[in-house]
């Protein structure tokens, strides 16, 4: 499995932000056709992304109708996801100083949480301990 991660500073509209992760996977997933993303990053995106290496970028919307908690389809794989991140302290808030460090601290939690999903006879443990005690 391969995890590829870009933090940026909060002035970069997240459109933007889309597009440097999308150029630094470009090549990396041959397999790749389709790529979901909430409404957020709908217009010109959509296009670019076509034109950058074929694949189709699907708006995952809610329904306009809703009036009560309705889950969204697929929506649910990234808020689960930023879940599992927000049980490592070093990321539940911006320690950071250099956006290098929070990457790297990203990188730390989810092989944590990958290699511990390997093993799935014990329950998932969340946060890790740098020091033994």
């Amino acid at each position: 499995m391969i995890l590829l991660v870009v933090v940026h500073s909060a002035a970069i509209q997240d459109r933007d932000g889309a597009k440097l992760v999308l150029e630094r996977i470009v090549g990396v997933f041959p397999r790749l056709k389709l790529i979901w993303a909430d409404g957020g990053y709908a217009g010109a995106l959509v296009d670019w992304v076509a034109s950058l290496a074929s694949w189709v970028l699907e708006i995952v919307k809610r329904t306009d109708n809703a009036r009560c908690f309705v889950v969204v389809r697929r929506r649910w794989i990234v808020e689960r996801t930023l879940a599992w991140l927000n049980h490592y302290r070093r990321l539940s808030k911006d320690y950071e100083y250099h956006t290098s460090s929070s990457e790297a601290w990203i990188y730390v939690a989810m092989t944590h949480v990958m290699v511990r999903r390997l093993q799935p006879s014990q329950k998932p443990k969340y946060g890790l301990r740098l020091k033994p005690g």
